[in-house]
């Protein structure tokens, strides 16, 4: 369920209709030994928050106030530091005893919300259940670093005419929400016709690349069959909630069971013997190689694997330690963006061991304990243990 304090910050950034969105990563936070810790923020959407173009060999300073959850205040500045090597905007200035820049704030979700050019909100969300409700309510998903909210429409990248045209054409079909599995493989075969080289990739893009592909599909479909939904008259309130909960519910399954169907599309390419959604204890999202083996005594241990599929977990990691317990070692994949040092010292205490896409994999934090595979590196590990 939704903090108040997550609440409200909705209500601003659709008020606003504008907010850009990040994941703080280990560089915002100056783990990494970079040039200075404070917030990056994107080059393509410079005017939303500075007057200063990205030039070359120049040095701008932007001063701004914002005010953060709970009438927190500082006078902080937006630079452009375009000299010799250097080619980024960075929100810093903070004042002491800034709460939301510190190690222990790597993956949280930073909401940005311009008022004015001078003037911002801003809202640090650390739990899952808001960060999920952020990106239903606004329909963005910043999961590779950022993302921005539009009142007209989420920021998007330039998309291949061949995908755009074959979502047009699957959306013209319908006149209902396809299930969660015909969406994903719908994006598969897309994917198939219009990516030159996607038989080649390698699962950590294939992954990425499909999970991205299929939530733009999505979009699409929602804006074609909710159009009529939402452009209607309301009988009353309640009839408007009840409308605007079941687009946000469809939302918020959609990411989970996409992911999901993805990874379920690379496992069995791989030959990777497994069952989704095994009636077990704990009710875990993977059983490799199977539920049957899973229950016999006289199956090793050591081949059996218990996987949870979480789109983010910053709290929910917990979870997944409930689920088959007959084995103590536990793998999570996530497209989480990075995640503290404390909290991979939290998992690898409880016999964790993260699985997440190299483009991800490589902002998290480095002086952990914790075992972090990528797509590739866990499908390997898995294949050799089945053939022993």
């Amino acid at each position: 369920m939704a903090s108040p304090i997550c609440e409200k910050a909705i209500a601003e950034a659709l008020g606003h209709g504008t907010a850009i969105l990040k994941f703080i990563s280990p560089n915002d936070v100056g783990v990494t030994g970079g040039h200075q810790c404070g917030f990056y923020l994107p080059k393509s959407v410079w005017k939303l928050f500075t007057p200063h173009a990205p030039t070359r060999g120049r040095l701008d300073k932007h001063e701004v106030k914002i005010i953060w959850q709970d009438q927190y205040e500082t006078k902080s500045v937006i630079t452009w530091y375009g000299r010799e090597t250097r080619s980024e905007y960075r929100l810093t200035r903070f004042g002491k005893c800034f709460p939301f820049l510190v190690p222990d704030s790597v993956g949280d979700l930073l909401m940005l919300i311009p008022k004015t050019k001078k003037e911002f909100l801003a809202y640090v969300f650390d739990l899952d259940d808001d960060i999920e409700e952020v990106m239903a309510s606004l329909g963005v998903e910043p999961f590779e670093h950022w993302a921005v909210y539009r009142k007209d429409g989420a920021e998007q990248v330039d998309d291949a005419s061949c995908l755009e045209r074959k979502f047009q054409i699957f959306a013209g079909k319908l006149n209902k929400f396809p299930s969660g599995k015909d969406f994903s493989q719908a994006t598969l075969k897309i994917m198939r016709e219009c990516v030159s080289n996607f038989a080649r990739m390698s699962k950590d893009e294939m992954l990425l690349d499909c999970y991205r592909t299929e939530y733009r599909l999505f979009q699409v479909v929602e804006r074609r069959l909710c159009q009529s939904e939402i452009a209607r008259l309301f009988k009353d309130v309640d009839d408007f909630l009840k409308t605007a909960a079941s687009i946000m519910n469809r939302r918020k399954s959609r990411a989970g069971r996409s992911l999901e169907n993805h990874v379920d599309h690379i496992l069995t390419d791989a030959k990777i013997p497994h069952e989704m959604q095994p009636r077990i204890d704990g009710k875990p999202d993977i059983i490799i190689p199977s539920t049957k083996a899973y229950l016999s005594s006289s199956y090793p241990k050591d081949k059996i694997f218990v996987v949870g599929v979480k789109t983010t977990c910053k709290d929910r990691w917990r979870q997944v330690l409930n689920e088959g317990k007959r084995i103590r070692k536990k793998h999570i994949l996530t497209l989480q963006p990075s995640i503290s040092s404390n909290q991979l010292k939290e998992m690898h205490k409880a016999n964790v061991t993260l699985v997440v896409p190299e483009r991800l994999k490589k902002d998290y934090p480095k002086n952990h304990p914790l075992e972090i595979l990528n797509m590739e590196d866990f499908v390997r590990k898995v294949g050799v243990k089945q053939v022993r």
